[in-house]
């Protein structure tokens, strides 16, 4: 792995070309990918989905983020709010590093109409996160942890679907589509994930 800091994700995502899903007349709903600079290099803040029964992603692990609503001027306006109600974490002065790709949005392994876009951000110093009812727990990840061959595991949910093992004792997966977003992240700044998991469709 290619040691990463701030000053490269930054130069990495400025010449990105962001690929968007246009169309008018789809939901929306944006999430945030926060890095900070942390005692074992660049971190990563997860966060753990409450279970609902209501929400297809229930117990899922994520990006703090959720749909765009009538208030919201824009999907990064809805990236920002939605990460404050659900981390307590202010965003509206932190630094956007960057724009990744629209994805199409799956439940159950079947595509949706949502369309959802990723923001990347370098946290507030000091940023600490409060979850709501919304989320089970938050924690930061090391980017170093996420390309370590060990932890790349077929996820027990949906077989054939890559995943990642993190948190303490690695008794979360990230797959779907966090696991896609990470992807596209990681392959980006030059730290692409191992090519034998191949990409989630």
């Amino acid at each position: 792995m290619t040691r990463v800091g701030l000053e490269q994700v930054r130069q990495s995502l400025a010449r990105h070309r962001v690929v968007r899903i246009g169309e008018a007349d789809r939901p929306r709903a944006a999430v945030a990918l926060l890095l900070r600079e942390g005692p074992r290099g660049l971190e990563l803040l997860f966060i753990e989905r409450a279970k609902h029964p209501d929400d297809p992603w229930s117990g899922h692990m994520a990006f703090p983020g959720g749909r765009v609503d009538p208030g919201d001027p824009d999907e990064r306006a809805a990236a920002e709010r939605e990460t404050l109600e659900e981390v307590g974490i202010a965003l509206d002065r932190a630094e956007v590093l960057g724009q990744l790709d629209d994805i199409q949005g799956r439940a159950a392994g079947r595509p949706r109409r949502l369309v959802i876009s990723a923001f990347v951000y370098a946290a507030p110093p000091g940023a600490r996160p409060c979850a709501n009812y919304e989320v089970e727990s938050a924690f930061w990840v090391p980017i170093g942890h996420l390309l370590e061959d060990q932890r790349h595991v077929d996820t027990p949910f949906a077989r054939g679907f890559p995943g990642i093992q993190v948190g303490e004792p690695d008794r979360h997966v990230v797959w779907g589509l966090t696991y896609r977003f990470l992807e596209l992240f990681l392959a980006r700044i030059g730290n692409p994930l191992p090519e034998r998991w191949g990409p989630f469709d």
